[in-house]
């Protein structure tokens, strides 16, 4: 193990606590743009939601644990790539679709199922590849956490909000309506400040291995990005769906993968800085792909065979 495999960053129970009520908050908010028809457009539409959910829950975390293996970084950071890629998709996502002109419908669908499906693949799918892969498989075995754990957490933070959420929106849609938007700027507030106030009381850390985690990062989220949106388009759906299927796949929930590092791994130094920073970085890289595509035509029709 190297000297950030052994580091423990600071964050406190009481902050914690207060991040897991305000990270609730935020799903609750994105809940407010969800409806029932959301899950049901799956069975009316099901290729490019499908085709997305498959890249987010089976391409992605396999991919990932790949390229931690061919680069080797640090095992802890190892570790959080493969926890990061497990989480479901960000929730900038929406707003990154709809402003690269992609499929807010695709979108918005993937992020309702992928967040229910999260109580299962998430924990599942980083116990799996946490074990398979050769760097991590020691970390994981030391550390004292069981699937179930990491149930109880994405049922709470994630599931719970998003259903109170759709139910405010089904027996209450113009409140839920006037609310939306209010919601959404503090939820990216929310974020912000979350990831901010990881690196703050960390900063010394930050500095000294963010160089290590920044290329890890690029490269697995660049390849999430390319490999939601080519992998769409060979399945046979437009370029607008799959523009929305990139962003769901290259966009994880960041904030919540930070409550189950420090939550769970005891804020484990290598993992808490690779995920706070693709926190960073994911905004960056989705910002500039949503301005590039923004200025150029979408193709509706779906891509030759």
């Amino acid at each position: 193990m190297t000297a950030i495999d052994q580091i423990q960053l600071n964050f406190n129970p009481a902050t914690l606590a207060l991040i897991n009520w305000m990270l609730a908050i935020v799903m609750f908010g994105v809940a407010l743009d969800l409806r029932v028809a959301d899950f049901r457009r799956v069975l009316v539409a099901p290729r490019a939601p499908l085709i997305g959910l498959g890249c987010q829950f089976l391409i992605m975390p396999a991919v990932a644990t790949g390229l931690v293996v061919l680069l080797q970084p640090p095992p802890s950071m190892a570790l959080g790539i493969i926890l990061v890629s497990a989480c479901p998709g960000g929730n900038v996502s929406n707003f990154l679709t709809s402003f690269a002109k992609g499929s807010a419908a695709v979108s918005v669908t993937m992020s309702a199922i992928s967040t229910m499906a999260a109580i299962v693949m998430t924990p599942l799918n980083f116990t799996l590849w946490g074990q398979i892969n050769p760097f991590t498989r020691e970390l994981v075995r030391s550390i004292a956490i069981t699937p179930l754990d990491i149930v109880s957490t994405v049922f709470t933070i994630l599931v719970l909000p998003t259903v109170v959420g759709m139910f405010v929106v089904a027996r209450w849609p113009g409140f839920a309506a006037r609310l939306l938007k209010p919601m959404q700027v503090f939820s990216l507030l929310v974020l912000a400040a979350f990831v901010a106030g990881a690196l703050h009381a960390n900063f010394d850390y930050f500095l000294d291995y963010v160089g290590q985690a920044f290329w890890i990062v690029l490269v697995v989220n660049a390849c999430g990005l390319l490999l939601g949106y080519w992998l769409a388009r060979g399945g046979r759906v437009s370029s607008q769906d799959a523009r929305a299927v990139s962003f769901e796949t290259g966009i994880q929930n960041s904030g919540f993968g930070l409550v189950l590092v420090f939550q769970y791994f005891a804020g484990l130094g290598g993992m808490a800085i690779v995920v706070a920073w693709w926190g960073v970085w994911h905004l960056i890289s989705g910002t500039a792909l949503a301005a590039w595509w923004s200025r150029r035509s979408v193709k509706t029709s779906p891509a030759p065979a």
